[in-house]
C-alpha cells in the first residue's frame, strides 16, 4: 500500500506544499517529513539528499570485492560469532533442568566444559571477524585515496579556482576515513547482531511461541524511530563535513600565510575564524551525539516493556506448569540477551549516516568530470610557430572579457615580450596556450595545428613554464630541478641547468649542495634564489616553446643581469614568450606586444616603440621615473 496511487497523491501534495506555500522551509520540512517518511518507504525526497543510499552503498561495495575472500572469511566467522549467541541460553535450560532439577551427575561436569569451549570458538571468531574486516577496511580506504589523488592530478585548473584546496584536504584525509566504518564495520554490525537476535528469537520461539510474538510487538515502532533519526544523522554529518572542510581551509591559510598574519597583526582575526569553526564542529558534533544517544535509550524502552509483558505471563505459566524452571530462565535470558544486539544495532545508524554523507563528499570529487582531452593527435618535435587567432576569453562566472579579439602570431624561435598595465590579459593570454583554460571564440595554432586536436601530453610536452607564482616541493634541489622528467637526467644535466641559470653558485654554499631539503615551496631559499631554480627547471626540459611570467621580478639587480644572461642563450632557436614588469629585461626582444584592458595596442621593438611615444613609451617613463626614486631612496 506504501506505493498506492493514493499514497503517491499524498506524498505529492506534501511536496507541494514543502516547495510551493509560503513559510520558512526548513520548519515547513521539519513538520512533513514524519509524514513522508511513513507514506514513502524509500524517503528519496528532492531536499533529502542527492544520492540514494542504496546506490551509495552499492557503490561503496565494489571497492571491498576486489577483497571479498578476506571479506568473506570475516563474515564466516561473524556467523560463527552469532551462532553462539543462542548457544548459551540453550546451555541454561539442561543444565539447570538436568542438574538442579533432576540432580543429574553427569551434567556437573559437561556443561561447564561445553561452556569453556562456547567462548574459546567464540574468542577465535571474534578475532578473525575484526582484524580481517579491519584489513579489509582500511585496503577500502587505501583504494579511494589513490582514485581521489588521481582525480585530483586530472583536474582542471579551473577547478582549484573554484574550490579552496583545504576542502579538498578535508575529503582527502577527513571523509575518507569515515567512509570506512559505513564499508566494512556496518556489515559486519548488521550480519553479527542481525543472526544473534534471529538465533535467540528462534530459541525462544521453541521454547514458547505465543510468548514471543510479544516481542515482535516492538518492532514497528522501532522502524518508525530509526527512520527519523537516519534523516537527521544524513543531514548533520553533511553539515559536519562541509564545516571540517572549511576549518582545513581555515587552519591551511593560517599556516601558509604565518608571515602575513604576524605582519599584520591578523592572529586576534585569525583566531576567531577558527574558534567560530571549531565551536560549529564541537556543537555539531554534540547534536549527532545526542540525536544518536537519544535513539538508544527510546528502543530500549520499548524492548524492556516487551520484556516485562513476557515476564509476567511466563512467571504465570511457570506458576501453572505450563514452563519448567530452565525454560523459564533459558526464554528470558535469551529475550534478555537481545536487548545488547539491537542497542548496537540502532548505534550502527550513527556510523551508517556518518559514512553515507562522507561517501556523497568522496564520490562527487570522484565524479568531477576531468581535464577534457578530445584531441587525438601526438606530435613528436614541434618547430614552435605559435598563434592566436580571433581569441577572445572570459574567466569562468566573470561578465567582461578578459581578451578581446587577439590576433597574434609569433614564428618560430622568436622571441615575443607581453607588457601592458596588471589586468591587460597577459597572463590569460599566455595561460590559454598550454591549455589550463580553453578561449571563449577563435583559435589558437602550433605549427598550424589547432592545439585542440593536440594531445594535452604532447602539447604540454614542447611547453616549458616558469610561473610567476614559483612551486617548488619539499624535496631536494636536484629533484625540484628534474622535476617531472621522471629520473631520466643525469647529475651533469642537472648541474649544467642550474650553471645556466645562474644557480650552481648558491646551491654549492647549501649545506649539502644539490641533496639539501629545501622546505615546503622552498621556504629555506629566497625569492631569487627560488626563482632560479624554477628557471633551471625550465633550462632542463628544453622544451621548443619557453613561457615566463614575471621571471626575473623577485631578483635584485646582480643576480637579475646573470639571469638576464641565461635567459638569453635560452631564447635563442626556440618560440619565447615572456611577460615582464621591468621593461629593462625585454629590450633586447624580437618583438613587444604591448596590452591593455584586453587587447593588443601596439606592435614593434623597443626603439621603434619608444619613438612612436604611445602606451609603451608611457610605461616606460613612468618606470623609469620609479626605479629613479628607487636609487634615491637607496
Amino acid at each position: 500500500t506504501l506505493h498506492s496511487p493514493f499514497c503517491k497523491g499524498v506524498r505529492n501534495l506534501f511536496y507541494y506544499l514543502l516547495v510551493n506555500s509560503e513559510g520558512n522551509t526548513e520548519k515547513k520540512k521539519g513538520f512533513l517529513t514524519p509524514f513522508l517518511i511513513i507514506i514513502d518507504s524509500n524517503h528519496d525526497f528532492p531536499y533529502d539528499k542527492p544520492m540514494k543510499s542504496r546506490d551509495l552503498y552499492l557503490r561503496l561495495l565494489n571497492y571491498v570485492l576486489p577483497h571479498k575472500w578476506i571479506f568473506l572469511l570475516s563474515l564466516l566467522a561473524t556467523a560463527i560469532y552469532a551462532a553462539t549467541e543462542p548457544a548459551m541460553p540453550a546451555l541454561i535450560k539442561p543444565l539447570l533442568d538436568g542438574t538442579f532439577v533432576e540432580k543429574d551427575p553427569g551434567g556437573a561436569l559437561l556443561f561447564p566444559l561445553l561452556l569453556v569451549g562456547l567462548f574459546v570458538v567464540r574468542g577465535l571468531a571474534s578475532f578473525i571477524s575484526e582484524v580481517s574486516m579491519k584489513w579489509v577496511a582500511n585496503h577500502v580506504v587505501l583504494s579511494l585515496r589513490e582514485e581521489m589523488f588521481r582525480k585530483i592530478l586530472s583536474l582542471p585548473v579551473r577547478y582549484f579556482d573554484d574550490h579552496s584546496s583545504g576542502n579538498t584536504l578535508s575529503r582527502l584525509t577527513y571523509d575518507v576515513q569515515r567512509v570506512m566504518e559505513a564499508a566494512t564495520t556496518v556489515i559486519v554490525t548488521l550480519i553479527k547482531d542481525s543472526l544473534i537476535i534471529i538465533g535467540l528469537l528462534a530459541w525462544s520461539f521453541y521454547i514458547s511461541w505465543k510468548l514471543s510474538l510479544v516481542a515482535f510487538l516492538i518492532v514497528p515502532p522501532i522502524a518508525i524511530i530509526i527512520r527519523l533519526v537516519s534523516l537527521r544523522m544524513r543531514t548533520l554529518n553533511r553539515s559536519l563535513q562541509n564545516t571540517m572542510g572549511d576549518l582545513t581551509r581555515v587552519i591551511q591559510e593560517a599556516i601558509n600565510g604565518s608571515r602575513v598574519v604576524k605582519v599584520f597583526r591578523g592572529e586576534e582575526y585569525e583566531q576567531k575564524r577558527f574558534d567560530e569553526l571549531n565551536d560549529r564542529v564541537r556543537r555539531t558534533n554534540l547534536k549527532i551525539v545526542t540525536t544518536s544517544e537519544a535513539n538508544v535509550p527510546i528502543v530500549q524502552l520499548f524492548t524492556v516493556i516487551a520484556l516485562a509483558i513476557v515476564v509476567y505471563v511466563a512467571s504465570m505459566q511457570s506458576r501453572a506448569g505450563s514452563l519448567s524452571v530452565g525454560e523459564f530462565v533459558s526464554l528470558i535470558g535469551a529475550l534478555a540477551l537481545i536487548s545488547s544486539p539491537l542497542k548496537r544495532l540502532t548505534r550502527i545508524n550513527t556510523l551508517l549516516q556518518s559514512g553515507l554523507a562522507a561517501a556523497e563528499s568522496v564520490f562527487s570529487l570522484i565524479d568531477e568530470a576531468s581535464e577534457p582531452d578530445e584531441g587525438g593527435i601526438a606530435i613528436d618535435h614541434a618547430r614552435g610557430e605559435v598563434e592566436f587567432r580571433d581569441l577572445s576569453f572570459t574567466h569562468q562566472g566573470g561578465k567582461k572579457e578578459v581578451l578581446q579579439g587577439i590576433n597574434l602570431k609569433v614564428a618560430a624561435g622568436e622571441s615575443v615580450a607581453l607588457v601592458g598595465p596588471s589586468g591587460s590579459g597577459k597572463t590569460s593570454l599566455v595561460n590559454l596556450l598550454p591549455r589550463f583554460y580553453r578561449p571563449d571564440t577563435g583559435q589558437i595554432l602550433l605549427d598550424g595545428a589547432d592545439i585542440s586536436t593536440l594531445k594535452l601530453s604532447a602539447l604540454r610536452n614542447h611547453i616549458a613554464y616558469v610561473d610567476q607564482q614559483i612551486v617548488l616541493f619539499n624535496d631536494t634541489v636536484a629533484a625540484n630541478i628534474a622535476y617531472g622528467s621522471h629520473n631520466r637526467a643525469s647529475d651533469e644535466q642537472i648541474r649544467a641547468a642550474a650553471t645556466g641559470a645562474q644557480a650552481i653558485e648558491f646551491i654549492e654554499e647549501l649545506p649539502k649542495g644539490m641533496d639539501t631539503l629545501i622546505g615546503e615551496n622552498g621556504v629555506r631559499l629566497s625569492g631569487g634564489q627560488r626563482q632560479r631554480i624554477a628557471i633551471a627547471r625550465a633550462l632542463l626540459k628544453d622544451a621548443p616553446i619557453l613561457i615566463m611570467d614575471e621571471a626575473t621580478s623577485s631578483l635584485d639587480s646582480r643576480s637579475e643581469r646573470k639571469v638576464q644572461q641565461a635567459i638569453e642563450s635560452l631564447r635563442r632557436g626556440r618560440t619565447s614568450l615572456i611577460i615582464a614588469h621591468r621593461l629593462s629585461t625585454i629590450e633586447q626582444a624580437d618583438r613587444i606586444v604591448v596590452m591593455k584592458d584586453g587587447r593588443i595596442v601596439e606592435e614593434g621593438d623597443h626603439h621603434s616603440l619608444l619613438k612612436r611615444g604611445g602606451e609603451y613609451a608611457l610605461l616606460h617613463r613612468a618606470q623609469r621615473v620609479e626605479v629613479s626614486r628607487e636609487e634615491v631612496s637607496q
